[in-house]
């Protein structure tokens, strides 16, 4: 499946996941609901992955993790807050960059209708 197949299948899930919890939920819920939807769904998906630094052809633990990444090759950030703001896309951005992933969908929960709280990030590699 293509990154845009994955993210299609994703946001359906997602939809799903916020059509049942709705609004107002910690990040982690909507982390753990999604995560078991994708397994359900029968995709390959690991939560809470490492993303190294490499600095100076030095491998760093700087402590960043993925929320999601789907078949190694889309990235989800995950966000309960009151608006989207360019740090989260930036910070989205530096995720694939730093795992040189192509897309990634950064979805904030915290909205009376999800499709107003997502956003597609393209790394242009």
């Amino acid at each position: 499946m293509t990154e845009n197949e994955l993210s299609n299948v994703i946001l359906g899930l997602a939809i799903k996941v916020h059509s049942k919890l709705g609004p107002g939920l910690l990040e982690k819920s909507y982390q753990e609901c999604l995560f078991y939807e994708i397994r359900k769904a029968g995709l390959f998906c690991e939560k809470e992955k490492d993303m190294p630094l490499i600095y100076d052809d030095v491998k760093l633990d700087c402590g960043y993790r993925l929320d999601i990444l789907v078949e190694n090759k889309l990235v989800i950030e995950l966000k309960s807050v009151e608006s989207l703001n360019d740090v989260h896309l930036a910070q989205t951005l530096t995720y694939l960059k730093l795992g040189n992933y192509r897309l990634g969908l950064l979805i904030n929960f915290n909205v009376s209708l999800l499709k107003n709280g997502i956003k597609r990030v393209v790394n242009a590699l």
